[in-house]
């Protein structure tokens, strides 16, 4: 036990004297050289000097610290693409679109008032411009525009109860030079659609109603059709574009070029997306009124009622009924009376490539030179030859003579003729889809008993439309 206790204060000290020599063998580490250390901290504050001044200014430099050129080469980008946003932000709801449609037409010796066959040109532009036109809660506006601008009348035609063969045609009354062409602001109106229930969730909503107020084009909402509406893109007479007791007739009342102040309110319900239906009712200026030259009284007003049924085979068609009142229409003999009447527009598919139109009309108040249409009709797309994106159009049309104006011509010193029996039209198209801009239509018309004359010729109207749309 004693000699334990003498071994560990010399174990210590050994242990003690080893640390010291190993200390004294180690290299002192050398001093910071204070010059060095001075020139460095001053390269740092250059460096952070340059930067600012750098930072100060918003042009590139090649003399730039290349970490200052990065970070503005950066702020420059997403200056950029912010910029761009604001533009897409501005922009959105914005759409436009643009389409010009020529057509060349001939009509021989037996259709022209001068016994001459004659043939002539016309085009017509449309530009429309739909704008976003606020919110007010869940329902939103919109502001839709539309010019429109062309030359040429057309062919004239001898005597018909169709107003016109070439309903593209257009050009500004009252200009005595024909060299000269002018725009004209078609249609300018606002749309609000407020979706129903007021206080529901918008996007679940099933139920809207849309008002639109400005100068309008009725039928854009009112005798619509699917397979005969569009004279640029199908029928080009105008017994098959619209209704020919409305449009032909002239019991709308608009103004030279079809428009006319008014206001329009519709419900829509689309509860059942198989049978969907809808109510509208329109008031437009009507004779002096629709030109903005007269009072507003006396006013064309149209109710129409809509459905969408799938009749055939599951495939959808619409339905379309509707009344109207015109209280400044123009009898046949000139002067103006009250007219009303009612008709129906349908269209429906019969099948992948197909699809039926009919359309009638009939008079119930006032006289014209015929008091009833009807338009029937189909086109057909080219899918069994390759050519899904053609279609091959044909209508005929049926205006008798009204009993008014046949009593008023009985004796033949009014029109020259005893007006008699029905004006017979027949319209035959094959739209050729040259690419997704371009459409080439050659069009054949047949007329029988032109006016409902019994000595008139029948005779044939051939023409060739073009229409590029944007």
């Amino acid at each position: 036990m004693a000699r334990s206790h003498t071994a560990a204060p010399l174990a210590l000290a050994a242990l003690l004297l080893l640390s010291s020599g190993a200390a004294q063998a180690a290299p002192a580490a050398p001093a910071p050289d204070p010059l060095e250390t001075e020139r460095r901290l001053k390269k740092l504050e250059d460096a952070q000097a340059q930067a600012e001044r750098a930072l100060k200014t918003e042009r590139l430099s090649d003399s730039e610290p290349d970490l200052v050129t990065r970070l503005k080469a950066v702020e420059y980008q997403t200056l950029s693409i912010q910029k761009q946003a604001r533009q897409i932000e501005a922009l959105e709801g914005i759409t436009v679109g643009a389409s010009l449609t020529s057509m060349v037409q001939r009509v021989g010796a037996a259709g022209n008032t001068d016994a001459r066959a004659q043939s002539r040109a016309n085009y017509r532009g449309d530009i429309a411009v739909t704008l976003p036109g606020g919110d007010m809660g869940n329902a939103e506006g919109s502001l839709f525009t539309q010019l429109r601008f062309g030359q040429g009348e057309g062919i004239a035609l001898r005597p018909t109860y169709s107003s016109t063969p070439n309903t593209t045609a257009f050009q500004v009354s009252g200009v005595s030079n024909a060299d000269s062409s002018f725009a004209i602001l078609a249609q300018a109106w606002y749309q609000l659609t407020v979706p129903l229930p007021l206080d529901g969730f918008k996007p679940h909503s099933k139920e809207r109603v849309e008002i639109n107020v400005g100068k309008i084009d009725p039928f854009v909402f009112f005798d619509q059709n699917a397979a005969a509406d569009d004279e640029s893109t199908r029928f080009t007479n105008n017994v098959f574009v619209h209704n020919p007791l409305l449009d032909s007739g002239g019991d709308t009342g608009a103004d030279a070029y079809g428009f006319a102040p008014g206001l329009r309110v519709a419900y829509r319900n689309e509860r059942d997306a198989s049978q969907a239906w809808g109510l509208s009712l329109g008031v437009f200026g009507s004779g002096p009124a629709a030109n903005f030259s007269g009072s507003l009284g006396r006013p064309f007003v149209i109710a129409q009622a809509e459905t969408s049924l799938r009749l055939w085979q599951g495939l959808a068609g619409t339905y379309r009924i509707y009344a109207w009142r015109n209280g400044r229409a123009t009898d046949a003999d000139g002067s103006v009376r009250r007219h009303a009447g009612w008709g129906l527009s349908a269209d429906q598919r019969v099948g992948d490539a197909a699809r039926l139109f009919g359309r009638y009309g009939q008079r119930i108040s006032g006289h014209g030179s015929f008091d009833r249409a009807l338009t029937l009709g189909g086109e057909l797309a080219g899918n069994d030859w390759r050519r899904a994106a053609d279609s091959l159009g044909l209508a005929f049309a049926w205006l008798p003579t009204g009993g008014a104006w046949r009593a008023a011509t009985a004796d033949g010193t009014l029109a020259g003729y005893a007006a008699s029996g029905a004006e017979r039209w027949a319209e035959l198209y094959y739209r050729y889809r040259l690419n997704n801009r371009v459409d080439l239509t050659p069009d054949l018309q047949w007329v029988q008993r032109p006016a409902g004359d019994p000595r008139a010729a029948s005779f044939t109207v051939v023409g060739l439309r073009a229409k590029v749309g944007f």
